[in-house]
């Protein structure tokens, strides 16, 4: 399958799309300042070591998934290599509306490193797949052991509470089709992939990259017939890897509820984490930026009670768990854009 040009565009345009969520979660912030915001509040707010907890959850959430990339790739890629796919994929997706999914972009970032295109592409389904699965499987046990009328039972307003509950549903049931589609596509039925990928590149346009379409598709079913014959604790290890990613992921916020707001339940604040991520899934901005400030504050506020609090845990959510991102991307963007144009040239 061909390159994309340049991977991810010109360096110019990756600037433009680095500022844009930066721009959206700015506007959202002073918005959201200018509502309740009271400064004496911030400085009687505890400073303590919930912070340094929940970044510890984020290494541990990077940690996961680079585990899981090892796990995936028979331990062929580094640790140092893992990482720079993960720092990757978690730039493209900071950049990219979560509609797009810039993480489908691994399949690249994979190949870079050395894997076949066809059999990252498959690992990237795979991937997808387990993220997906702990969805569907997370669901009914959260709800099992909160009720859910705990989980959307807050004090934003009844047109809110209604509009979160209906929406996390639609998508749930969207991410129980996709989980299935994910492993019809990348274990059943690779073959079908593969067949729809040769007869798009037979197109005129496409025909010259047709040979290298082909190849990837059967390096695609070649490595759906390798992922059916694993054994058990393979499968355990790429779950297990993709359990701890998501669970660091909720409990980052757990932390800064424990330093700002201990009185919080911790169980309701992970459950709700659960959706929040859940409705991230189908932000049309780049990384949720907008979207995740204003829901994170109108969702958590009766646990809380207090707007500005809310708002500062919200901020502090956002610097430790997407704009830090954003800035790796930024610092790691030259090596990038260095690499990109050494395997393109003659």
């Amino acid at each position: 399958m061909p390159h994309p040009n340049k991977d991810s565009g010109s360096p110019r345009g990756l600037i433009l799309k680095t500022m844009l969520p930066v721009a959206i979660g700015i506007a959202v912030v002073i918005w959201l300042l200018g509502r309740e915001f009271s400064v004496s509040q911030l400085l009687s707010i505890p400073w303590n070591t919930a912070t340094i907890a929940a970044l510890v959850f984020v290494a541990g959430r990077e940690w996961g998934m680079m585990w899981r990339w090892r796990v995936l790739t028979d331990h062929k890629l580094s640790w140092r290599q893992t990482f720079r796919i993960t720092m990757q994929c978690e730039f493209t997706s900071a950049i990219t509306p979560t509609t797009a999914g810039g993480s489908a972009l691994s399949m690249i970032f994979l190949h870079r490193e050395g894997i076949p295109l066809g059999r990252g592409a498959s690992l990237t389904m795979l991937t997808l797949m387990l993220d997906e699965l702990f969805v569907v499987i997370a669901c009914p046990i959260i709800f099992l052991l909160i009720p859910g009328g705990e989980i959307f039972g807050f004090a934003a307003g009844k047109g809110f509470t209604i509009g979160v509950r209906t929406a996390f549903w639609i998508v749930y049931g969207g991410i129980c089709l996709v989980t299935l589609i994910l492993y019809l596509g990348a274990l059943v039925m690779p073959h079908r992939i593969a067949a729809i990928i040769s007869g798009i590149f037979s197109w005129r346009l496409l025909r010259r990259w047709k040979q290298q379409a082909d190849e990837t598709g059967q390096s695609m079913i070649e490595t759906g017939s390798d992922i059916r014959t694993r054994p058990l604790l393979w499968w355990l290890k790429a779950m297990g890897a993709t359990i701890v990613t998501w669970i660091c992921r909720y409990l980052v916020v757990n932390a800064l509820f424990w330093g700002f707001a201990a009185a919080a339940p911790q169980a309701i604040v992970f459950a709700r984490q659960f959706i929040v991520w859940t409705l991230l899934t189908i932000s049309p901005t780049p990384g949720g930026s907008g979207i995740s400030e204003w829901l994170f504050t109108n969702y958590y506020g009766d646990l809380i009670g207090n707007l500005s609090i809310a708002l500062v845990i919200a901020i502090i959510w956002r610097l430790i768990s997407y704009y830090i991102y954003l800035a790796a991307g930024v610092f790691m963007l030259p090596s990038w854009i260095r690499k990109s144009h050494k395997k393109s040239a003659p």
